[in-house]
């Protein structure tokens, strides 16, 4: 009877251990290996079909005079027991390709999460006044609040 117990024991560790994950849970969003798919383009060769089969369509697309496409991967992983089980940022890249009129790839740049913090953004804000509430909404607002309250 104890040796039949200790297989026992013996079957659900090793059951138990087999049911452990060794890899990092991800949540990727965006286009996985981007940086990968992106060395199959070639400057002033590849043109947008061959993009949209590699890539799908694009997550930005800006139309000026050069038609600007952009592409997105992002990965988060859970943290280890410092970060107590919160999301971080294990990748962070970005590919903006510019065509010209004709659809012929023209520039490529590449970005990832090291060179996305050098880039300078512009501290100046805009007010939106069509977003701003009249006395009366704020008040009305106030007493809708007070009265869900109670």
């Amino acid at each position: 009877l104890m040796f039949f117990k200790y297989h026992i024991y013996i079957i659900f560790f090793f059951i138990f251990i087999t049911g452990c994950q060794l890899k990092d849970p991800l949540k990727p969003h965006g286009i996985m290996y981007l940086e990968n798919r992106s060395n199959e383009l070639n400057v002033e060769k590849s043109n947008k079909n061959d993009v949209i089969k590699i890539f799908g369509k694009p997550h930005i697309k800006d139309e000026d005079a050069n038609e600007t496409w952009i592409y997105f991967e992002r990965i988060l992983s859970k943290g280890k027991f410092h970060k107590l089980g919160q999301h971080v940022l294990k990748e962070n890249n970005v590919l903006v390709l510019i065509f010209d009129k004709y659809g012929v790839l023209l520039n490529k740049n590449f970005l990832d999460k090291e060179e996305m913090n050098d880039l300078k953004f512009s501290s100046s804000s805009t007010e939106n006044v069509l977003s701003e509430k009249s006395f009366v909404q704020r008040f009305l607002q106030s007493v809708k609040q007070k009265m869900y309250r109670k």
